[in-house]
């Protein structure tokens, strides 16, 4: 079996629910710190930076969406997987909006759940090859991006920070410039999952996203809407030798 070795932080403030995540996780071969609410998290993320983490939405004191958001402020890109209650699609969009890399509906099936996980954390895998030759990196409009490095800026070097969920749509977009690809397509390429009913993930992303670019380069217009289709990006992308 494969032993990742990544270390999950779980902030649940549910004992069994916090208990049972973290046993499941140890014995798929996790390191697993567990928190019950946001200074508990705060003490741990000071000792360690976890490689994911578990955020539930109801919590005492601070609640999820507050965390997220805090994190995501101070440029803290740490992949966060959200737990929300079934029904909430509204606390599940916002959660997307404020930098959830990804959430899942309680009640969730082990197999769901590291699925989940071990998609986010190939996606965002910080221990990149030494073995790598040269970077692949790419101009567009106003920007340079190096997907090895998986960093971004404008060309004059100015860095944009991107969520690992946004920079993964970014880099699903740019390797397929003027073509429309679905929700669907996005989906499976970014997150290895099909759409689910009323999942707005996708237009969640894209909403960040251009928010980024018009914010760091004003009237910049690259991902396009396509009606009953899906997204284009519509930069022309050039290699960088």
């Amino acid at each position: 079996m494969e032993t990742p070795n990544h270390s999950i932080l779980i902030v649940e403030d549910d004992v069994e629910i916090r208990t049972l995540v973290a046993e499941l996780l140890v014995a798929e071969g996790f390191v697993v710190t567990q928190s019950s609410n946001g200074r508990d998290m705060d003490d741990a993320f000071n000792k360690a930076v976890p490689d994911l983490v578990i955020l539930d939405l109801m919590l005492p004191g601070e609640d999820g969406l507050s965390i997220c958001r805090r994190l995501r402020t101070n440029n803290n890109n740490v992949p966060i997987l959200m737990l929300t209650a079934k029904g909430d699609e509204i606390d599940r969009v916002v959660g997307l909006e404020v930098g959830a890399d990804d959430y899942l509906v309680k009640p969730f099936s082990p197999r769901e759940l590291t699925a989940r996980i071990r998609a986010i954390l190939r996606r965002t895998n910080m221990r990149s090859s030494i073995a790598r030759v040269r970077s692949r990196r790419f101009t567009f409009d106003n920007f340079v991006i190096d997907l090895d490095a998986r960093q971004l800026s404008n060309k004059k070097g100015v860095p944009l920070i991107l969520t690992s969920a946004e920079f993964d749509l970014l880099a699903c977009l740019l390797t397929r410039p003027q073509r429309v690809l679905t929700r669907d397509q996005i989906l499976d390429r970014t997150q290895g999952r099909s759409a689910e009913p009323f999942d707005r993930t996708v237009d969640v992303l894209i909403s960040r996203l251009r928010k980024k670019f018009e914010t760091a380069s004003p009237g910049t217009n690259l991902i396009n809407t396509v009606r009953n289709g899906g997204y284009l990006f519509t930069a022309l992308v050039e290699q960088v030798p």
